[in-house]
């Protein structure tokens, strides 16, 4: 099923939405075993039973969209991006998998809109030297934050980095140049640095993450103790969260920033045999 498409006025745009809010309101949701039972019948190439997955799910996707209003593309424009991620999540979802169709779906409604959402803005390239000293800049301030429980100073970030201070300076200008030209974004968990774009490299919804790749990741975290992979979640933002500091996790999970640095290398050693 479509999203709700473009009306010729905005008079006639909001008529049309509500047509469609109307019409997918009057949709019964799937229990968890019916949720199951369809899955499966999509899967085996049932088109019905695609088409009644989607429609019981199109409410999910209207929850998601008004989370991206006013970040550069219209609401309906929303709807349809992120239905088209809904699509791909029908045909994907595995039933057995153990998680519900709606947890799995979100995932690929929230990144279809996200990536319609980079591509409306104009990609801001810079060298690809400045990438590179924005990449060390990010690292020693994330190093440093968790070493002294607060935001480091230039001065700190100089030394940590090797660089004079108006160097650190210059980056620090650079990133809030670009941060304030790539609005209205941004995106949850975002600091901008999604907008700064190396010569060169590739734009990017050619580098978001594929689906396999995601699976990928999810087996190998499978693999370790639920714990570590907790650590290495919060740590690195992995799933539809930001990135956290040491102590920032140590609170969350009662335990102090040493420990917490210890589970993240054990963490990171278990990962490196799973791959070795």
């Amino acid at each position: 099923m479509r999203g709700p498409g473009q009306g010729g006025t905005p008079i006639a745009a909001e008529a049309t939405l509500n047509i469609y809010l109307k019409e997918i309101n009057s949709v019964d949701l799937l229990n968890a075993e019916g949720e199951k039972e369809l899955a499966r019948l999509v899967l085996s190439g049932d088109h019905n039973a695609r088409e009644q997955m989607i429609r019981a799910n199109l409410r999910l996707v209207v929850s998601i969209a008004k989370k991206y209003v006013n970040r550069g593309l219209g609401f309906m424009d929303l709807i349809e991006e992120g239905n088209m991620g809904l699509l791909k999540a029908v045909e994907k979802f595995n039933p057995d998998a153990g998680c519900r169709f709606s947890t799995y779906a979100t995932w690929w409604i929230k990144q279809s809109i996200r990536r319609s959402l980079i591509n409306s803005v104009k990609t801001v390239r810079i060298p690809s030297y400045m990438v590179e000293l924005i990449g060390r800049l990010r690292d020693a301030q994330m190093r440093l934050t968790d070493k002294d429980g607060r935001p480091p100073s230039t001065e700190e970030l100089a030394k940590a980095m090797e660089l004079p201070s108006e160097n650190v300076c210059a980056i620090e200008r650079a990133i809030a140049t670009n941060q304030s030209m790539s609005q209205p974004i941004p995106l949850e968990g975002d600091d901008g640095s999604n907008n700064l774009v190396e010569d060169g490299a590739p734009l990017p919804d050619q580098v978001v993450l594929e689906q396999n790749q995601i699976e990928r990741l999810n087996d190998l975290l499978s693999q370790m103790s639920e714990r570590e992979a907790m650590i290495l979640k919060l740590r690195y933002g992995l799933g539809d969260q930001e990135p956290m500091t040491l102590k920032q996790i140590g609170a969350q999970v009662s335990l102090t920033r040493e420990r917490v640095r210890q589970l993240e290398q054990q963490a990171l050693q278990q990962l490196n045999r799973i791959l070795a």
